[in-house]
């Protein structure tokens, strides 16, 4: 069974409150981010396994793109196997990241 999540769903998931600017800021996520609906219901799931290394799935506000983050002051433990969880998730989903410099950041571009 496919599950599309919606535009309202998606920010109820990562614990954005719904306005205007947040739904028209996931939808413009939505539309850049290629193949969005091939992962999108497996992004709740993966935001709770994000969660038990310190990092969360939010929307970007410099880009239009969902973004995986970690907590700067995150233990080298936490932040390995965060790594490791996004790397996994990544390949599993046949997805394209990109890394933001020198930060703890991925930017999801999409499914090829």
């Amino acid at each position: 069974m496919h599950l599309e999540l919606t535009s309202e769903a998606l920010l109820s998931q990562l614990g954005y409150n719904k306005t205007e600017q947040t739904l028209k800021q996931m939808n413009d996520i939505i539309e850049n981010t290629n193949n969005f609906e091939k992962f999108s219901q497996h992004i709740p799931s993966f935001s709770d396994a994000l969660a038990v290394e310190k990092g969360f799935i939010g929307m970007s506000n410099s880009e239009k793109y969902l973004k995986i983050k970690c907590d700067e002051d995150t233990s080298a433990d936490n932040l390995s196997a965060f790594e490791e969880l996004v790397h996994h998730w990544a390949n599993k989903y046949k997805l394209t990241l990109q890394k933001v410099d020198s930060k703890n950041t991925y930017y999801i571009v999409g499914q090829a």
